[in-house]
């Protein structure tokens, strides 16, 4: 049994906004009450939350999950939920009737798009994992009947030649391909999300009606026609800025590895791939950062995303994200809306995202007020999942054992 938690004397930050209340009650892993002065069993465990700050768990809105340390990993980080946008749909199966077993304690909760769509031989099929993949857009409803049969919470989409990468286009879908999937998607009540890097592939997605880019364009910024086309649509965008500034050639690891609440969690794996650069260079970092603006201007849903592990880690990577988009035009409560209710609203998870009574208790406890100074998100005292603490002391002690074998 969970015992009941009592945050008194903190800031809380409820997904949207800082409340007025100073306490939280949390019973059996959802949260009971929120207010001042609550009365309160005389066994419960009370946290004074003096000087911190009560987030709800972050939501990652695209990662590719290939084994269950990376959402371990995630959860370390504050990272509560992950979207899934790429994996091989049997493991996502598994993980998921692990966590409707309840259990998966010490893992990040897991939505995943399974397997993608892409054309033969396009970007998708180079992994290793078998790909089943489409030709003509008569295959658009059969196809992806089959990968909701497989568990595919939403679809995936991979509208990119990636000839920016190697000089030489590979197959894709047609703009008729990619139209007849993602209606194909709708009839089966899913929402459709489509990998684009560049502006004319963004405005053929939103021409046919995608609902949400997976990453930001970088090679060119819009023009008045994209802007009114893109506000005509309900679109989300999930702007990934941490894994553009790697394949735009700025990455900057050192503020993740050198933060003094990070580099204990962090392994030598972890440090070779948030150093490692991108095998080519590709567009401009400064057209997304822009594009972000402009998004935040139009009223689009910004959604916090960092494509982890490629190029990026699981968990850690978002306190990257969120300063990136800071550093973009959000304001800090912005960022962590774009990471928290904002997901969870797109995504139609009803039971998590906010602080607020009835929702599910993934917390997190920071040091400081990340509403105004978006890097305490890194300065995490403690975690939370549906009521009960991540041992984040035992994951320490594995990665120092790791870390005296590797030697």
């Amino acid at each position: 049994m969970i015992p009941t938690l009592v945050f008194r004397q903190i800031r809380i930050f409820d997904g949207v906004s800082v409340l007025p209340a100073d306490t939280v009650i949390v019973q059996e892993g959802t949260i009971a009450a929120i207010g001042s002065d609550l009365a309160f069993p005389p066994d419960a465990l009370v946290i004074d939350g003096t000087g911190h700050t009560l987030l709800p768990g972050l939501i990652d809105a695209h990662t590719h999950t290939f084994d269950l340390a990376g959402l371990q990993q995630a959860l370390i980080f504050g990272v509560t939920t992950e979207f899934d946008m790429f994996t091989d749909w049997h493991q996502a199966q598994e993980i998921k009737a692990l966590q409707k077993r309840g259990e998966g304690q010490d893992l990040a909760d897991l939505r995943s798009s399974g397997t993608l769509v892409t054309a033969p031989g396009g970007h998708g099929t180079e992994y290793g994992l078998p790909i089943p993949t489409i030709t003509e857009p008569t295959e658009a409803q059969a196809f992806i009947d089959a990968r909701i049969e497989e568990g595919s919470d939403y679809i995936k989409i991979v509208y990119d030649d990636c000839s920016y990468a190697t000089g030489q286009p590979w197959p894709t879908l047609s703009k008729e391909m990619l139209a007849a999937v993602i209606e194909a998607a709708h009839r089966r009540g899913k929402l459709a999300v489509v990998h684009v890097l560049r502006r004319r592939d963004a405005d053929d997605a939103i021409e046919v009606g995608v609902d949400g880019l997976a990453h930001l364009f970088v090679d060119q910024l819009p023009d008045a026609g994209f802007n009114q086309s893109i506000v005509a649509s309900p679109v989300f965008v999930i702007p990934t800025l941490s894994i553009l500034e790697y394949v735009c050639g700025s990455p900057d690891a050192s503020p993740l590895m050198q933060h003094p609440h990070f580099a204990p969690y962090l392994s030598l794996a972890d440090r070779t791939r948030l150093q490692r650069r991108f095998t080519y260079r590709f567009g401009s970092y400064d057209v997304a950062e822009a594009m972000v603006r402009q998004l935040k201007a139009m009223g689009l849903p910004i959604l916090a995303g960092t494509d982890a592990p490629l190029g990026t880690i699981h968990g850690a990577s978002l306190h990257r994200e969120l300063e990136l988009l800071v550093k973009a035009g959000l304001t800090p409560m912005e960022a962590l809306a774009a990471a928290t209710s904002i997901p969870a609203r797109v995504f139609g998870l009803s039971d998590r995202g906010r602080i607020a009574e009835g929702m599910r208790a993934d917390l997190v406890l920071v040091e400081g007020d990340p509403t105004s100074t978006i890097l305490a998100t890194r300065a995490i005292s403690a975690v939370w999942k549906q009521g009960k603490e991540v041992d984040r002391q035992a994951y320490q002690a594995l990665l120092e054992q790791e870390g005296r074998e590797q030697k």
